[in-house]
């Protein structure tokens, strides 16, 4: 289920402090976005695996996961039903996928108007 988005960086000026921190910045946004999108489809019963929600941003490495031992049963089965409408199995990998453009421009936000000025 992991999905990757690898991005290469052309010139120096993006790797000096303040563009590495512009760029952590524009991948938390990134992630915070998706992650509410996949909230909103997550499986539904009391709230425990929506909750477990979390977004990490170490640097340019960020990720979305969900901390319960069920996660990636619900993430993964098909057949479950799920009788909320919206929720669904695939609740984190369809928002990555569906969000991609989303995410491309709330990372390019903060360089692009740095770079500018």
């Amino acid at each position: 289920m992991t999905q990757y988005t690898r991005m290469s960086w052309q010139g120096q000026r993006l790797w000096t402090g303040r563009g590495r921190r512009l760029a952590s910045e524009g991948l938390r946004r990134a992630l915070e976005h998706t992650l509410g999108v996949s909230n909103q489809q997550v499986p539904l019963d009391d709230g425990t695996l929506e909750r477990s929600g979390r977004v990490d941003v170490d640097g340019l490495d960020g990720s979305i996961s969900y901390d319960t031992v069920y996660a990636v049963i619900q993430h993964e089965r098909l057949d479950f039903n799920h009788p909320v409408p919206g929720r669904k199995a695939k609740y984190l990998e369809d928002p990555m996928l569906s969000e991609r453009d989303v995410m491309l421009r709330l990372l390019a936000v903060s360089l692009r108007r740095w770079l500018r000025g």
